[in-house]
């Protein structure tokens, strides 16, 4: 039996601010967190079972409450607007579907062929003195950590654990950080506990939401069909957590355009994976052209989404403070993997070296701690991602009535504490079979000189009036939209 959170006791969803019955314990904090009332609350009905994934820990209830709040912030902007009344809303996720979207990269094709998950240089791996998790998906990042383990980014596997075997975790870890690379060691939740960036976490909130500064309130479009529908959206995230919540955002209705640099380029399939409803472009901030066009669409901007590092963005002028000041009434949204605080508040992180150090690793071994294990589904990102959607939504609605500024953050750490606060499951549940989870085809924005593509996906999870039940086609190839706002 896996021990509680020590600086935790677990609860249900009966005994935390008795707000919703239907939630669980982290989506009850993220909807006090956003100042959601009972009376919203009640719109997400009695649930019947929860998403099942075969684990220890309660990843099923997390998955539930993100999309669940998601949908529910979705709706009231909806019922705001005028779109659809209070009583046609029932806020109830299909569980299929949602096991299908946190776990969507196993249904993904490309006319029938599967994508390459995890690179070379990803995993767990063996040290002198115990384990680490890299992360090498990103071909600078794999360099860097060959570089630093003085063999070739394509090594084979061998040669890769032989030269594992050279470190201790701890000096990987603070290696991996000097040279640029992902290298995160292995940590029981007690060691993750005595770590110098806990303190910051421990002491910070599931999700920073708040108003600062003044503005006066932003008009809805008269006419809408979405709940979103006229909302402005600029996208600067990679990955999954960041994308997930502007997928979210343009699923319901909002104008979503991602900027990438073009020396950045993201993985084709998980661009796809999660770009769905989005348009994307190329802008390199370091040439004056184009950052004089990105502050064109920051003037018309209702929302910003991003999740880079708060220095990478400070050297352009986009932190939170500069975005508020030159452009009042804008929603600022933030991930990130370790906070902004603290020792590693400037840390490169993904959520399966969150994973790595909080400890979920190790109680998800199936060895009792002799092997690490990792979550069935990367839920810290997928549910990062859909909490962060529900706060742009709220904050939204807050100025469209009352004006303002709107700053917002979450981090993958802070919600890895939250989720190992709820404690384990009673027994470990065994999971649907992925073969019985629900898809969807659509096709590619491709030329008329190229043949069409389909694209197999999990479907659209969101579950408001009117929300789709498939995507629109086509979906836009990474980097192949104009810079501009519809």
């Amino acid at each position: 039996m896996i021990p509680a959170h020590p600086h935790h006791e677990p609860t249900s969803s009966h005994d935390t601010h008795d707000t919703n019955r239907t939630l669980h314990q982290v989506g009850n904090k993220v909807a006090d967190a956003l100042g959601l009332t009972s009376g919203e609350l009640a719109l997400i009905p009695p649930l019947q079972e929860p998403p099942r994934w075969t684990s220890r820990l309660r990843v099923g209830e997390l998955a539930f409450d993100s999309v669940a709040l998601a949908s529910l912030a979705l709706s009231l902007a909806g019922i705001d607007r005028g779109v659809f009344a209070s009583h046609e809303v029932s806020v109830m996720p299909d569980p299929h579907k949602v096991q299908a979207s946190f776990g969507s990269e196993k249904l993904f094709r490309l006319d029938g062929s599967a994508p390459t998950i995890w690179a070379g240089l990803s995993g767990f791996w063996k040290v002198r003195d115990g384990w680490v998790r890299t992360h090498g998906n990103y071909p600078h990042h794999a360099q860097r950590l060959a570089r630093l383990l003085e063999i070739a980014p394509d090594a084979p596997r061998g040669a890769v654990e032989a030269a594992m075997q050279q470190w201790s975790r701890l000096e990987l870890e603070q290696h991996a950080l000097a040279a640029g690379a992902l290298a995160i060691a292995v940590r029981t939740p007690a060691e993750w506990q005595d770590h110098p960036q806990y303190p910051s976490i421990r002491h910070s909130p599931i999700l920073h939401y708040a108003a600062v500064g003044d503005a006066p309130p932003r008009s809805w479009p008269v006419t809408a069909t979405l709940p979103l529908t006229g909302v402005r959206v600029l996208d600067l995230t990679r990955v999954i957590a960041g994308p997930v919540a502007t997928r979210d955002l343009a699923l319901a209705g909002a104008d979503v355009l991602r900027i990438d640099a073009p020396q950045l380029p993201e993985a084709a399939w998980q661009h796809l994976d999660t770009g769905q409803g989005k348009r994307t472009a190329l802008l390199d901030l370091d040439q004056p052209q184009d950052r004089a066009q990105l502050d064109q669409l920051l003037l018309e901007a209702d929302v910003v989404v991003h999740d880079y590092r708060p220095a990478a963005l400070e050297k352009y002028g986009l932190d939170v403070k500069m975005l508020h000041q030159r452009f009042p009434g804008l929603i600022v949204a933030q991930l990130s993997a370790w906070g902004t605080h603290g020792p590693w508040g400037q840390r490169r992180g993904f959520d399966s070296l969150v994973q790595a150090a909080s400890g979920i690793a190790v109680l998800e071994s199936k060895d009792d701690g002799a092997t690490p294990g990792a979550l069935p589904v990367q839920a810290l990102d997928h549910s990062a991602g859909h909490f962060l959607a529900a706060a742009v939504a709220t904050a939204l609605r807050a100025q469209r009535s009352t004006g303002g500024s709107f700053e917002i953050s979450i981090s993958l750490a802070q919600l890895a504490e939250e989720f190992l606060s709820a404690g384990p499951v009673e027994k470990r549940l065994s999971a649907a079979s992925v073969q019985h989870l629900p898809t969807v085809s659509v096709e590619l924005d491709t030329t008329a000189q190229e043949a069409p593509v389909v694209m197999t996906c999990a479907p659209p999870v969101l579950a408001f009036p009117g929300a789709f039940t498939e995507y629109q086609s086509p979906v836009h190839s990474w980097g192949t939209d104009a810079p501009f706002w519809r």
